[in-house]
């Protein structure tokens, strides 16, 4: 007999325990496939000296540029960093911890924000192109959804470099304002974060740090 006010037994939720192996059996994504974009996937903190191709950047963005953005904004601009020279030119603004690894990974990418990206509104957009003017008019309004678009641009990135079996760095410790004007020069687009990119090498990892549990993060009204 149950206390007042529970429901009957036949009616009450049964308790499941959850594993890994009941949670991955209702994603379509083949377990590997889960384990390289996302579980066993890490920041890479040293890269071996194997080259990143053009190919293979160019087959990550033809990826990553279906994701979805608000109103199908394309604010995302990299700036892909290979020769000696621009890489000094870099590495001189990152903050110190970041220095070697910048210096020493194959690729290295500046992603950045276009704050004109309503400007290609009209064919990005070609439901409504008055979107240009009507909602992003404002250069405050812009710059704030170019932060946000171009944030989401940036995480799909980082997963299109793991899909390609590379490894990743982000890294957001350097003076935004002057990367930004050193390789962005006309002031329309803010430097948000410098990736690394390559094969990872010795000793690339730390160690695996906690994450939320889901009843941490999700709650149900």
């Amino acid at each position: 007999m149950f206390a007042p006010g529970f429901p009957e037994k036949k009616n009450r939720k049964e308790h499941t325990v959850t594993t890994l192996e009941n949670l991955t059996e209702h994603l379509v994504l083949e377990r590997s496939a889960q384990d390289l974009l996302f579980r066993e996937a890490r920041t890479a903190n040293a890269f071996t000296d194997e080259p990143v191709t053009d190919e293979q950047v160019q087959a990550i963005y033809d990826l990553v540029k279906w994701a979805p953005t608000s109103f199908n904004q394309q604010p995302l601009r990299v700036k892909l960093i290979r020769s000696e020279g621009a890489r000094a030119r870099l590495v001189e603004h990152m903050w110190d911890n970041n220095k070697q690894k910048t210096a020493s990974a194959p690729l290295v990418a500046v992603l950045a924000a276009d704050d004109d990206f309503h400007e290609n509104l009209p064919t990005q957009f070609p439901f409504f192109p008055e979107a240009k003017d009507a909602f992003f008019g404002d250069p405050t309004v812009r710059a704030e959804s170019a932060t946000l678009n171009t944030a989401l641009q940036v995480a799909y990135f980082i997963l299109g470099v793991r899909a390609a079996g590379l490894a990743a760095g982000p890294m957001s410790g350097f003076d935004a304002e002057k990367v930004a004007a050193e390789f962005f020069p006309g002031g329309k687009h803010r430097a948000l974060v410098v990736v690394n990119i390559g094969r990872p090498g010795e000793n690339a990892w730390w160690g695996r740090l906690p994450r939320l549990e889901y009843d941490e993060v999700f709650s149900t009204e």
